[in-house]
């Protein structure tokens, strides 16, 4: 895949994560559930930014994260997000560009603030998630750069982005576009809770043959086969796709490629800080070896590296150096 500019473009919803320590205390006061993801509204995101201790901004989102981890890597990534002529769309910007992401999506008033994700981390590493999808959820076809999308060896799309129907247009043309230019289509199921709402829209994705690159834990992917049992999920959707990848936090992951399958443990780390961005770096890490023509089982290592290094601080992006922690692996 030497023949582009970009390794990976990546499209997703442009949200700043504004996090913060908490305690389970005051996840059980706010009638909050734990490591879990709600959506809320504009009053709720000021009312609970309002309760909440000191915080931290960081340009987030999961295809952001996933792009800044690329660009970590050494590998060339581009982001395509909707964000709002605001201060928090500036500092978005500003953000992802400093992590040598390219992002060239003008800002749009859609009549709503840039999106934002209030993060409560329990002592034990776990956050709860409380995401005002705002300008994210008005990304239009017209903001794509197709040319963008011809220029990278592959795409990678996030499945929040699917649930509001102007985005969801955005990244079905994306994919035509791709396709179109022979370009390898990346895909993550994103949240159980996006397959509960949408596994029509995502079977019709993978049963066309449009996505080459799935990804998901064990919990997304035993749900979208409708069974309870990981072997006989990874089984009943590897047929579908080129190329399968499962992640199973502390019990490493797994991909699938033809008749080809290959396991890597996790990574040691000293403590689990923040388990935020995990998914997101361990896609990183992974699509940086996928776009270099690595293995499978290297690339699975490249993202064990990446989303070990990302749960022991704060925040989803890596603070020491991915390349140096991949060694000849990033060559």
């Amino acid at each position: 895949m030497t023949d582009t500019r970009l390794d990976v473009l990546t499209i997703g919803n442009a949200i700043v994560d504004v996090i913060a320590d908490t305690t389970d205390a005051f996840l059980e006061a706010e009638g909050l559930t734990k490591s879990s993801m709600r959506l809320i509204d504009a009053e709720e995101a000021e009312r609970l930014y309002s309760q909440m201790g000191p915080a931290r901004q960081v340009s987030g989102g999961c295809a952001g994260n996933t792009a800044a981890g690329v660009s970590a890597f050494g590998g060339r990534a581009g982001f395509v997000g909707q964000v709002a002529p605001d201060q928090l769309g500036q500092f978005y910007r500003h953000d992802l560009t400093a992590a040598g992401v390219e992002f060239t999506t003008a800002a749009l008033d859609v009549g709503v603030p840039t999106a934002r994700s209030m993060i409560l981390v329990t002592p034990d590493g776990h956050r709860t998630m409380n995401t005002f999808l705002g300008a994210a959820q008005h990304l239009p076809s017209s903001a794509l750069d197709e040319q963008q999308i011809r220029d990278s060896a592959a795409i990678y799309l996030e499945g929040y982005l699917w649930d509001p129907e102007t985005p969801r247009y955005a990244m079905i043309r994306a994919i035509e576009v791709a396709r179109e230019a022979r370009r390898k289509v990346a895909f993550t199921l994103s949240d159980t809770f996006c397959i509960d709402r949408h596994r029509d829209g995502f079977n019709e994705l993978i049963d066309g043959g449009r996505i080459d690159v799935l990804f998901a834990n064990q919990a997304e992917i035993e749900m979208l086969a409708g069974v309870a049992h990981l072997d006989t999920a990874v089984e009943a959707i590897r047929g579908k796709v080129e190329t399968l990848v499962v992640t199973r936090g502390e019990h490493g992951a797994l991909a699938t490629r033809g008749a080809e399958r290959a396991e890597a443990a996790a990574e040691p780390v000293g403590e689990v800080v923040d388990t935020t961005g995990a998914g997101d770096l361990f896609a990183a890490g992974f699509l940086f070896g996928y776009s270099r023509g690595k293995s499978l089982e290297q690339s699975l290592k490249l993202g064990a590296i990446a989303a070990a290094e990302v749960i022991q601080h704060y925040g989803a992006r890596p603070e020491a150096d991915l390349r140096a922690l991949a060694g000849e692996l990033a060559a």
